[in-house]
């Protein structure tokens, strides 16, 4: 995983003075808390902006009806009171405060029963006629104050409260605010119950894997869907096979292993035993004839202990990955192989045929296993006898490597199992060898997306075949 942010720190000591370091949100926490936060974000934004649109209308309603009852006051008829002429619209003022504004002695004539709205310089200036209308918000009464022209000198005044829309405003904002928070909390519920569905097959992949780790048990976990979890499960339980035929090779591997080293082992214990016995005093000596067939015994036993481990250790070589392939002119390594083959064949001769072949691989891995088929053939082949060795595609995007000798062939029932680990048919079993050179060559084979055959050639020995992917030099 990627880094993930720090939530808080604590210094904890446990009893052997081991430390906790930084604790972290957990994934299904921050998926609570992102779909918190963008829900939270949004309902933030869609409040706000509903708010703002609320507001703009009321506050223009508040005009517009001040507006038009400002219109109405200047257009109404005087009234005649017990005092004096007054606008009509003097006694309908009940909820507005409403004034008559002389703009040269400043006098502010308005209802007795009411009280007079705020005046500035910018009513002043509509009743003299230097403004043609004037509408402010007055913050000492929280009013809306508008004023009209009347003519000769005056204007109409009028201040309507603010409270009653300020309220709904912030009944508004109540409202928003309630419905905002439940929907961030619905939210945080939907991510929480959202993030344990999803995450429940990491849960399924975290206790394999601390199963795999704790016991070695590599079993596979159930697949449930098909969405990129259940693929994730897939590769999951495709590394836990992986891994388990791997381990299944070695297990296998070292019990062959053990089981071939036990019979050279022990009869090379045995003549170091019968050696180190005539040694001791009093002992009978050895013939010389005896000891000198015991010490070629020992040399063959260790040649037949080296060539097998060598072998094995070139398996278990085989066996690991390789990060980095290299381009392989096959026509180059098999010519490689036979010059080797050609210091150790005697009088065999060997017939070669060669068509230029790439592919990209272990330039090593490939020599050896070509070396290997060459070495069976000279081994079974009789002297003065030749070996065929043939590469050649085959037009499909393969080619072969065929290498047949004129020994006396390979029989039907073991044709099947010629490349199985430390197989040794009957006629092969008084020769010398591991019974791993030909499974190199299957490894060597596989391991570059190719594969191997057996069968008799027409010379009546055995033909040997390795099939790999490329394209022609």
């Amino acid at each position: 995983m990627t880094d993930e942010p720090t939530v808080s720190t604590v210094d904890v000591s446990d009893p052997r003075g081991q430390r906790w370091g930084t604790r972290r949100f957990s994934l299904r926490g921050r998926v609570t808390l992102l779909a918190a936060a963008c829900v939270a974000g949004a309902v933030a934004l869609v409040s706000l902006c509903a708010y703002l649109i609320v507001q703009s209308n009321l506050y223009q309603q508040l005009d517009d009806n001040l507006l038009a009852r400002a219109n109405a006051a200047v257009n109404s008829p005087q009234v005649q009171t017990q005092l004096q002429q007054v606008p009509g619209a003097f006694l309908a003022s009940a909820d507005l405060k409403i004034g008559q504004l002389n703009g040269w002695t400043e006098a502010l004539a308005y209802p007795q029963a009411g009280s007079p709205p705020p005046v500035s310089q910018s009513e002043l200036d509509v009743a003299t006629g230097r403004s043609a209308q004037s509408l402010r918000t007055d913050q000492k009464t929280d009013t809306r104050v508008i004023a009209l022209p009347m003519g000769h000198g005056e204007a109409m005044v009028l201040a309507l409260s603010m409270a009653p829309t300020q309220r709904t405003l912030n009944e508004l904002a109540v409202v928003l605010f309630l419905v905002g928070g439940a929907g961030i909390v619905v939210a945080a519920g939907a991510g929480t119950a959202v993030a344990r569905a999803g995450l429940r097959p990491v849960d399924r992949l975290t206790s394999a894997a601390e199963r795999v780790a704790a016991t070695g048990d590599l079993r596979p976990i159930p697949v449930s869907g098909d969405d990129e979890l259940a693929r994730l499960t897939h590769s999951f339980n495709t590394m836990l096979g992986t891994v388990a035929d791997s381990q299944e090779r070695q297990r296998r591997l070292v019990a062959d292993a053990g089981h071939e080293l036990r019979t050279p082992l022990t009869s090379l214990r045995t003549n170091l035993e019968l050696l180190l016995s005539a040694d001791r005093p009093g002992a009978p000596s050895l013939p010389a004839e005896d000891r000198a067939e015991i010490e070629t015994d020992i040399r063959g036993q260790l040649d037949e202990l080296t060539q097998l481990i060598g072998d094995l250790v070139e398996l278990a070589r085989q066996d690991e990955p390789r990060e980095q392939n290299e381009r392989v002119e096959l026509v180059e390594v098999v010519e490689r192989a036979l010059d080797r083959a050609r210091r150790r064949a005697g009088e065999i001769e060997f017939d070669v045929t060669l068509q230029p072949w790439v592919l990209t691989g272990d330039n090593s891995a490939l020599e050896r296993a070509v070396l290997n088929l060459l070495d069976n053939a000279v081994k079974f082949s009789p002297p003065g006898s030749r070996v065929r060795v043939v590469l050649r595609p085959l037009g499909d995007g393969t080619a072969v490597v065929e290498v047949a000798d004129a020994g006396p062939g390979i029989a039907e029932e073991d044709l099947p199992k010629v490349f199985d680990r430390f197989y040794r048919s009957a006629e092969a079993r008084t020769l010398p060898g591991s019974g791993l050179g030909l499974a190199i060559v299957q490894n060597a084979a596989e391991r570059h997306g190719g594969a191997v055959y057996a069968n008799r050639a027409p010379e009546g020995g055995a033909l040997l075949t390795i099939r790999l992917p490329g394209e022609p030099g």
